[in-house]
């Protein structure tokens, strides 16, 4: 999965001669990491690989500086393995932008982490056994941010697990490439919904983007229906007023939708008329796109 790194300026990882130790600059744990027993869902971060790659540039990649990418798999497993497994890739400067943020904001908290986190290497050092200890520290350090809500509902971590991605995909949908962008905002969403509340700010308001993602090329993207669909029933007795002013533009985008599939209007016109007789406008208003855009302006065209 490619990934931009966001301009970060730390020099991070680096090393010009300690690959021999890896099959093809690849670090792999040896075992998969050990879970608790006996809990009916289990919420996981593990990181199985690693890879050590150059950083991009002419100029760094002839003076041989390396970084590591850690490929980070969040599942929540019960009963059976999660059906919808996520992957994200981060950096060290990542974690340590989180970290940082959160010792900032919470200071306190971050003195109860159960690991001390990885301290930075300049120089050397680049073996099998730095990247597993530091991979075994990042997946405990994860796995506590999400036990402490203070940690798990702060906007570094929302940043950590979701920013990179989000832009990519807002400027993919820019540059009208939904098809590409679809995919990285499905993925998106998964690893959310897997962390916080199905009616949470950040879940909902990334599963109206989806939306609004595979309904506003010429032809719906294939998954359209079955996202509108759950943004339909999440919004059932939301009651947030903020996000409410997602669900006008979201019940006009699936009236749309659903004419453009041969689909049935009626409940949804009979909710815009329930609505209007409130004194809500139904029409005239933003479209799904402009009203994110609203919320959290990025980079996307509206």
């Amino acid at each position: 999965m490619s990934m931009e790194n966001g301009g970060e300026s730390i020099e991070d990882d680096l090393d010009s001669g300690a690959t021999e130790a890896f099959d093809q600059n690849i670090w792999q744990r040896p075992t998969r990491r050990p879970l608790p027993v006996g809990e009916d869902v289990v919420f996981c971060f593990e990181i199985p690989l690693a890879r050590i790659l150059p950083n991009g540039t002419a100029a760094d990649t002839s003076s041989g500086k390396k970084y590591v990418l850690y490929e980070v798999n969040v599942r929540k497993d019960g009963p059976g393995p999660d059906p919808y497994p996520t992957i994200i890739e981060r950096r060290y400067t990542h974690f340590l932008k989180l970290y940082d943020g959160l010792r900032k904001d919470h200071p306190a908290l971050l003195q109860q982490l159960p690991v001390s986190f990885p301290k930075k290497v300049l120089m050397g050092n680049f073996t099998a056994e730095l990247i597993g200890e530091r991979s075994s520290a990042f997946e405990c350090f994860l796995d506590h941010i999400v036990t402490v809500p203070s940690l798990r509902d702060s906007p570094h971590m929302l940043e950590f697990l979701q920013g990179d991605e989000l832009r990519n995909a807002c400027q993919l949908l820019d540059e009208r490439r939904n098809e590409l962008a679809v995919p990285l905002l499905e993925n998106c969403f998964r690893l959310l919904n897997k962390i916080f509340l199905d009616k949470s700010k950040c879940v909902l308001l990334l599963l109206c983007r989806l939306v609004a993602a595979c309904t506003t090329s010429p032809i719906p993207h294939p998954s359209a229906e079955q996202w509108a669909e759950l943004a339909l029933r999440r919004y059932e007795h939301v009651c947030d007023t903020e996000l409410l002013v997602l669900y006008i533009p979201l019940l006009q985008t699936c009236l749309h939708l659903w004419w453009q599939r041969g689909r049935d209007r009626t409940l949804l016109e009979e909710r815009l008329n329930e609505m209007g007789k409130k004194g809500i406008k139904v029409k005239g208003g933003p479209t799904l796109a402009q009203a994110i855009h609203a919320l959290d302006p990025r980079a996307e065209t509206i």
